[in-house]
This record gives structure tokens, sequence and C-alpha cells, in this order.
């Protein structure tokens, strides 16, 4: 495919290496995390050399990647980094600081039983349930 034709988001990203399945990558633009030139990309949307990319990942940071080259072949990882240029804004001690405590209080909030509930705790959740009808 000639880089004037574009290609694929979803394709690129998973030849690009940014996500490990083509499944990974149309799940993504699926769920709006992904955006090309500043506007949200379905998994179809054609990109070209030059297009700018913004990708939100799971702990709610921001990278901007820029596409250098496109190829229909999965590449070796050295070659798949030829792809693309990863920029990360700076973030301000404000955001770090916030970040750490939402991580804080997310890890608090974990349920740290493991295994199967016993029977009081069971009842207890029925009936925590049940209230709620």
């Amino acid at each position: 495919m000639t880089d004037d034709a574009g290609q694929r988001i979803d394709k690129w990203l998973k030849v690009a290496r940014l996500f490990k399945t083509r499944t990974q990558a149309t799940a993504a633009c699926e769920s709006r995390r992904i955006k090309v030139n500043g506007e949200i990309a379905k998994p179809a949307k054609h990109i070209k050399p030059g297009d700018v990319l913004t990708l939100r990942r799971s702990d709610g940071r921001y990278l901007d990647i820029t596409v250098l080259g496109l190829s229909e072949k999965s590449l070796s990882k050295e070659m798949a980094r030829t792809l693309l240029k990863i920029e990360t804004p700076e973030i301000d001690e404000q955001t770090k600081e916030l970040m750490a405590l939402l991580d804080q209080a997310m890890r608090a909030a974990r349920i740290t039983q493991k295994g199967w509930p016993t029977k009081k705790q069971r009842r207890d959740l029925e009936k925590f349930r049940d209230s709620w009808r």
C-alpha cells in the first residue's frame, strides 16, 4: 500500500506494536481512547505519515505519537519503533500529587480478601443486595 492512500489505524497500531493484537487496538478505538489530529478515531480511520495520535493510557496519562511511516507487515521491535515518535507531555507537580492520591485511594478501596466469601460474609452481602431491591 502506498503512503498516499494511508492505512487503517487499528492495523497500524498493531504493526507499530502499541497493542499486542488488532482486536485490542480496535477495542481501544471503540472505547474512544485514541484520537487522530484531535478527533476521535474509529478503527477504520485511515492515517498517513505526519498524523498525530493521542493515546489515553489505562492510568489516565496521555501519549502523543507522531506517525513517521506505514507498514502492512508485522515488523521486529526495532523496525516498528521507526514507524513512530512518542512524545510524552510534561505533568505538573499538582497533577502528579493528585494522581498519587487517586491511586492510593483506589488501593485502599480494593477488597483484600482472597478466595470465596465465608458464610457470614455471603449472608451480609445478600442482605446488602436485598436492601437495594
